[in-house]
């Protein structure tokens, strides 16, 4: 073990945001090994597979190090290829490199043209939900103060946008109300939307723990998933059920008068007028499902977990199954429902948990990278454009410009080929990352930063957590706070950071509501447990114990109508034609597969997108490889594996890898209230190789 030093940090995969220690050589600047220490909060001394062996990406041949610019748009804008010359090196056909200094002068250049030009609305800044909050909070205060621009959006636009916007405006907090470790103090569970041991793995360990020893899950998806083995009612759905079945749970809740009258009465608001609606809507009795074959069996068991639900102190867990449809907003409105009327929200053991995705997403949240949001959830000066909105903008030439962090924007948005068209007819963009991803190979200024294994910053997790990262290897490469101060000095702003402490110090005033007892000193002293916000005098492990953070204190409830459509409606109509693909995660991977495709053991795992295929339906599968196709493009080839773990008539894959073009299918159908595109179902051909 010589040379041999051992730091602790925070994991740079998911929204679990586990608590890691590496094993690094000191002298040959390079990490051995990653785990999690016996008594990890977070982790719990495990960690999955990406986090245990995803950290070749660190010092990958291919890492982004030197700045880049395209040589054809130097050649478009003569004025910057002159004013930066001197530091142009040629790299390829494609690209010259330079350095930080240059590439920040070229984009500042370009910068103050396009809104001579355009006006100050023409640049927007998307992404930052990789880096720490540091580097969130800085993006959109470069963006919104100094650019004057209001258009700023992270990655949730594809994910929980929804689960913000359904909790907001019934309790008036999107975040997970209560920490993991809750889950040993729960008499019952319902995990919906949520392939949690794929996606979540740390949180399925304490699910799993809970429910071999007690019996008491109940797992709702639209296909079979692992942990289905370990639940009692083991409920697979049509899809586009959510709304459907969730309501369907509150009506059983009142008709059988299994509610909290007391909680009701004293914590919310819009009770009579709610229970009077979900009376009388046709769709929420669950003896609808009689009417749906296949799926009959549901109307018996909605019943009992409604019953379970309601008469035990139960939490809610729930994830891009649920919001990544047009009714996700309502959906999460529809689950608070539930928690409103047992009162299973605001103590142990009882509440909700929207699995986040990204290791930093509700941090980037936090900060006010997003459009309708300042830091700490203020109304911003003004409300900018969501990405979907954004894409609009860029194919009617009234945003021209792209600034990108860490969002692989051309491989995670649906419509691909309007993606394409829109991002074609761009004057920039500029993108800081790690490797030449999709959207960095189309970029005109790609800068190489730092990761979040090799940089100082604040990251917080699904539960809330802040954990402050410390570096595992030393690298001279900018942090991405560091490139947008240069930037903003560029651009007549007045960033004047040192450290990612300055920047720190700056949330904590202007977000002070959730962070203003959350310093360095503090966060480092409480590295191995975090805090979590809002952090004062005390942390708050639990959320909502005396009120609702409403304006009110109570908690709203909005009933919201099931609409008859796609598959269900299909079913009933005895039209159920082609096949209805959802699309998911596989353990071995994360999102794009920037990082994981790196790590040669995980590659092995899974080097491709795969299509699962029912068994039942092998006959309409001639050939190992087929395409998908529907109204808006079509997929690449891809490998079809049969199984019994998917229904008749649908189909799964996964969309780790660009090459595939899953997200070419899908059109812009999206959340009604919050724009999140409706990934988790769309109508396919199937077109056999």
């Amino acid at each position: 073990m010589e040379n041999i030093e051992t730091i602790d940090s925070v994991c740079t995969y998911c929204g679990v945001g586990c608590d890691i220690a590496a094993h690094v050589d000191t002298k040959e600047n390079k990490i051995v090994k990653i785990f999690a220490h016996p008594d990890g909060v977070v982790s719990q001394g495990k960690l999955c597979i990406k986090g245990k062996y995803g950290f070749d990406f660190v010092d990958a041949d291919d890492r982004l190090r030197i700045p880049r610019i395209r040589k054809s748009w130097l050649e478009k804008n003569p004025e910057i290829k002159e004013a930066i010359a001197s530091t142009l090196v040629d790299l390829d056909e494609t690209w010259c490199e330079t350095d930080l200094e240059s590439a920040t002068t070229a984009a500042a250049m370009m910068m103050k043209k396009t809104q001579e030009k355009y006006g100050r609305k023409s640049i927007c800044s998307i992404g930052g939900a990789r880096s720490s909050c540091e580097s969130a909070y800085l993006f959109q205060k470069f963006t919104r103060h100094t650019l004057n621009s209001p258009h700023v959006d992270n990655c949730a636009r594809v994910c929980h946008s929804p689960s913000l916007s359904g909790m907001k405006v019934t309790i008036g907090e999107g975040a997970a109300t209560n920490p993991y470790n809750d889950i040993y103090n729960v008499d019952f569970m319902v995990v919906i939307g949520s392939n949690t041991t794929e996606a979540h793995p740390i949180i399925a360990n304490r699910i799993i723990d809970v429910a071999r020893e007690h019996d008491n899950l109940a797992v709702f998806d639209v296909r079979e998933i692992k942990l289905h083995r370990f639940a009692k009612y083991k409920a697979i759905m049509p899809h586009e059920a959510n709304l459907l079945t969730l309501n369907m749970m509150a009506y059983v809740i009142i008709d059988e008068e299994l509610y909290d009258e007391s909680f009701v009465e004293d914590r919310t608001a819009g009770f009579a007028e709610f229970k009077e609606r979900i009376m009388n809507d046709p769709y929420a009795n669950p003896d609808y499902y009689n009417n749906i074959e296949g799926y009959e069996y549901l109307s018996k068991m909605i019943k009992k977990v409604a019953r379970e639900y309601a008469l035990k102190k139960s939490m809610i867990f729930w994830g891009l199954g649920i919001t990544e449809h047009l009714d996700g907003s309502y959906s999460v409105m529809a689950m608070v429902h539930l928690a409103l009327m047992t009162g299973n929200i605001g103590k142990s053991g009882a509440g909700l948990m929207p699995l986040r995705g990204q290791n930093n997403v509700q941090g980037t949240c936090d900060m006010g990278m997003l459009p309708y949001f300042d830091p700490d959830y203020q109304t911003p000066k003004e409300i900018g454009l969501m990405t979907p909105q954004l894409v609009d903008e860029m194919l009617e030439d009234r945003v021209k410009v792209v600034l990108n962090i860490g969002e692989d924007l051309t491989h995670i948005h649906p419509n691909l080929n309007k993606i394409d068209r829109a991002f074609e007819k761009l004057d920039m963009i500029f993108v800081q990352e790690l490797f030449m991803t999709d959207i960095a190979s189309r970029a005109d200024i790609v800068v190489g930063v730092k990761s979040a294994y090799e940089k100082t910053g604040v990251y917080i997790n699904a539960m809330r957590r802040l954990h402050l990262s410390q570096p595992l290897v030393k690298s001279d490469l900018p942090d991405d706070w560091e490139v947008l101060t240069l930037l903003d000095q560029k651009m007549g702003g007045s960033a004047d950071y040192k450290t990612s402490k300055d920047v720190w110090e700056e949330v904590q005033r202007v977000a002070y509501r959730r962070f203003s007892g959350a310093d360095y000193h503090r966060l480092e002293k409480h590295r191995k447990r975090g805090l979590q916000w809002p952090v004062h005098t005390e942390d708050t492990p639990i959320l909502h114990q005396l009120d609702f953070r409403t304006e009110d204190g109570l908690g709203h409830f909005k009933y919201n109508q099931y609409k008859l459509r796609g598959m269900i409606q299909e079913i009933m109509e005895k039209k159920l034609t082609g096949y209805h693909l959802s699309t998911g995660r596989t353990l071995a991977h994360y999102n794009n597969a920037a990082q994981t495709s790196r790590s040669p053991s995980l590659m092995k795992r899974y080097d491709e997108d795969i299509l699962l295929v029912c068994e039942e339906d092998a006959a309409d599968f001639t050939s190992e490889k087929v395409i998908l196709k529907s109204e808006f493009g079509q997929t690449n080839p891809l490998t079809i594996k049969i199984t019994d773990k998917v229904q008749p008539k649908t189909l799964f894959a996964t969309f780790h890898h660009a090459s595939s073009r899953i997200n070419a299918l899908f059109g812009d159908a999206a959340d009604e209230v919050i724009l999140t595109a409706a990934f988790k179902t769309i109508k396919v051909e199937v077109i056999n190789l």
